[in-house]
């Protein structure tokens, strides 16, 4: 065996390594409506926390990442708290067959309030923020644990965040959390109030969370291993 071929059987074997090696992240953070001072907070642990687990990243504010060249290096785009119109019809046009391939998106926080115009979009991210009230306390009832982005967390997380109230959630949402709206105030979606879900959309795979807004939110280690899980069930990994 020469060495090239001892090599690559080394680097097979190693635990973890074959099944990242060849997955690549976009994290894009653009905004043209609000922006959140957390997004730097956020791209940095996110990158931190997947490069800990070997998927690659490149973080950008460039919409021009969005055509079929430049998106062909990566494995999904990840909408770090996006707001705003982001994106030209030709760049529509390549995040779309991007997804028809069967490639992935994560959406984080404000990406629900984002191409607020596009129905596409908002049947990717599987609803669009509606309002807000003010960062407390809320309590989280988790209700699929068998998803790799809550297996870890408790049946019942309280977690303080800025709770989005959403409009035009799709049918056929897998829905992983919800809102118990008696336990903070100003909730308006009422006894049903989904904050995170997955599904798989023409042709790709989505997970987006609702949470995200502070700084103080990306320290916390079951907020963390929520992000990570979503990001690995997306790319199809363990």
């Amino acid at each position: 065996m020469n060495y090239l071929k001892l090599l690559a059987v080394l680097l097979l074997t190693v635990p973890g390594l074959s099944a990242y090696s060849q997955k690549k992240v976009l994290i894009f953070s653009k905004t043209t409506g609000f922006r959140h001072e957390s997004i730097p907070k956020g791209v940095k642990t996110v990158t931190q926390l997947l490069e800990a687990e070997q998927i690659k990243t490149v973080h950008t504010e460039n919409a021009a990442y969005f055509c079929s060249d430049s998106l062909a290096k990566f494995d999904a785009v990840l909408f770090l708290s996006t707001t705003g119109d982001i994106f030209n019809a030709e760049q529509k046009s390549a995040f779309q067959s991007f997804i028809r391939s069967g490639k992935g998106f994560i959406g984080i926080h404000a990406a629900t309030d984002t191409e607020h115009n596009w129905p596409w979009y908002g049947q990717l991210v599987g609803g669009y923020f509606a309002s807000h009230p003010a960062v407390q306390n809320a309590k989280i009832d988790v209700v699929d644990n068998k998803h790799p982005s809550t297996a870890q967390l408790p049946a019942v997380w309280w977690h303080k965040d800025e709770w989005y109230d959403f409009k035009n959630v799709q049918p056929g949402l897998h829905i992983l959390m919800t809102l118990d709206e008696k336990s903070y105030a100003d909730g308006k979606m009422g006894k049903f109030h989904p904050i995170a879900w997955f599904q798989t959309f023409d042709g790709g795979r989505m997970f987006y969370t609702g949470l995200g807004h502070t700084d103080a939110a990306y320290d916390v280690a079951a907020f963390q291993q929520h992000i990570v899980g979503g990001v690995k069930y997306v790319l199809q990994v363990d």
